[in-house]
């Protein structure tokens, strides 16, 4: 928990512009969270607050995916999300694995979220050690590019998680909403095949501080910014 507290430090010091108090307060009280009781915790405790801190301009295309969201539920159609980023390997699996969790938190059915990269490599164990420190129950089998078994819940369905493509299946070829998570994958790819809608939430690459003795804290301040808008998002779904 500690290292939450440094994150918590680490993303008020880089996030800017205008907020609107209480508002993750607010959703909070209409939560159904169904999550491992230390994820329970790290979200009433530290990513509901950060809601706040999220700038006007990113809550712009937060807005848009919600919009995109709701009315594919609405239609009776599943919302699935795919999250893209160079490698794969640690921001758009956190994204992944945090806007499922979200979707979760607040009740939301036919959320399905996906992530791919232009290239594939490996989802990065120190992506993997930041959310564990959150709460998640992981699995690793090993290999290569191990396939991580991810659970949020004890009764809920594990997302697998792997590096690949963003062509590659599971992954979905049509009617998605691609979310690049990082500059170099939204300049690589201004148009993505299948997509319906395109949005650009972009992320500092946490991987400036491996080896470093701010890797841990700068992790867990990705995590945490990610999840922020993650549970931002779905709240708005809710709406």
């Amino acid at each position: 928990m500690r290292s939450w507290m440094a994150a918590a430090f680490v993303l008020a010091a880089a996030c800017g512009g205008e907020v609107d108090a209480g508002e993750g307060r607010a959703v909070a009280e209409e939560a159904r969270p169904g999550l491992h009781p230390a994820l329970e915790d790290t979200v009433s405790t530290w990513v509901l607050p950060a809601m706040e801190a999220i700038p006007l301009e990113r809550r712009s295309e937060l807005l848009r995916l919600s919009t995109f969201v709701r009315n594919r539920i609405d239609a009776g159609e599943p919302a699935r999300l795919t999250f893209i980023c160079t490698h794969n390997s640690r921001r758009s699996h956190m994204a992944q694995v945090w806007a499922a969790t979200a979707a979760a938190w607040y009740g939301i059915e036919g959320v399905e979220t996906y992530s791919g990269g232009t290239e594939a490599t490996a989802f990065n164990p120190r992506a993997v050690a930041a959310l564990e420190r959150a709460g998640f129950e992981i699995a690793n089998p090993g290999g290569d590019n191990p396939r991580y078994r991810v659970r949020f819940g004890p009764d809920a369905p594990p997302l697998t998680c792997f590096s690949k493509v963003t062509s590659e299946s599971p992954n979905p070829r049509e009617g998605f909403a691609a979310v690049m998570t990082c500059s170099a994958a939204d300049e690589a790819c201004p148009i993505v095949d299948g997509a319906a809608l395109r949005v650009s939430i972009p992320y500092i690459d946490p991987k400036e501080a491996d080896d470093t003795p701010e890797e841990t804290a700068r992790y867990d301040a990705r995590s945490l910014q990610i999840a922020a808008e993650m549970f931002y998002l779905m709240s708005r779904v809710r709406e």
